[in-house]
């Protein structure tokens, strides 16, 4: 039963009426020999919760159907084992084999492009160098994402990756001054550069600040282009044990301290991370103006 004095339910940006609640409470009880993912397919589709790309919101919606078990409104399957894997999967090719040895300063390279990956081929080669390069791999990003190649007239130099934000973190949501209920209607306005990679045989001056300089010049545009909003703030977290964060300071990125290392919270379930240093780049000056009001609008998926 729905709790007395609830009307409505926050998840992943999109607030569920009562009304909505009870339905999707009547589709579980309906249909109790579908998988929790069956479930989760089937309510988006009565409910018309689909991303930007036109597909289910599956993700979103699973992480709701949980919520609303723990709140007692529901009783979900129970989960069935895998059968197969979903981690990613990168095949090394000769592609990203490493290039020339490069020593020298910005102006030696001459114009450096910077380009959103578009296409199978564009975006799997980003994916194979994060992969094959950055110290953390590659994992497939959830909801929405762009890949950056970063290239000029020597060759390719690095790409880079942003996607979702961390779903919360107290020193981030402290400093932007979120309550609850606009952190969760408002997270998709926030971005994290969740990879960025200069290959190891580009040695250039500068470069990296540089790069990160530009992108946050124009990633408000390639952002809305692709996917019909505009982000108002990126983050990035950086590993003390590999970097200083000395690239992301030179390009105006605010250090806002270091996360807990605790990880991700989940019913059962613990486990602990490196603490890493957060930081933060506004994309327009009334950032958090925007983030605590109710005033953000357009497309999103997360």
């Amino acid at each position: 039963m729905i709790q007395k004095g609830m009307t409505s339910i926050y998840q992943c940006g999109r607030q569920f009426t009562q009304g909505e609640i009870e339905l999707i409470r009547e589709t579980v009880e309906l249909f109790p020999r579908l998988s929790q993912t069956d479930l989760a397919e089937t309510i988006c589709e009565h409910l018309g919760w689909f991303s930007a790309s036109g597909g289910y919101k599956r993700d979103a919606c699973l992480k709701l159907l949980h919520k609303l078990e723990a709140m007692e409104i529901l009783r979900l399957p129970e989960k069935r084992k895998q059968t197969r894997s979903h981690r990613t999967s990168v095949k090394v090719t000769a592609r990203t084999d490493p290039g020339r040895s490069f020593v020298g300063g910005l102006g030696d390279i001459g114009p450096i492009s910077l380009e959103v990956a578009v296409g199978k081929e564009a975006i799997g080669l980003c994916r194979e160098y994060l992969f094959r390069y950055h110290y953390l791999g590659y994992k497939q990003p959830f909801g929405c994402y762009l890949h950056y190649l970063i290239g000029s007239g020597v060759g390719m130099l690095g790409c880079a990756l942003f996607s979702g934000a961390a779903k919360s973190l107290g020193v981030r949501d402290r400093w932007v001054g979120w309550v609850e209920e606009r952190r969760l209607m408002n997270l998709g306005w926030v971005i994290n550069n969740s990879r960025f990679l200069i290959f190891p045989w580009v040695r250039v001056r500068n470069l990296s600040s540089h790069v990160l300089g530009r992108i946050a010049r124009r990633i408000g545009d390639d952002w809305e282009e692709c996917w019909g909003y505009r982000p108002v703030l990126m983050e990035s977290f950086v590993d003390p044990g590999y970097y200083e964060g000395s690239c992301y300071k030179a390009a105006g990125w605010e250090y806002l301290g270091m996360t807990t290392g605790e990880g991700l919270v989940r019913k059962g379930k613990s486990y602990t991370t490196t603490p890493k240093m957060i930081f933060v780049k506004p994309l327009v000056k009334n950032f958090r103006e925007l983030l605590c009001s109710k005033e953000l609008s357009g497309r999103r998926e997360e």
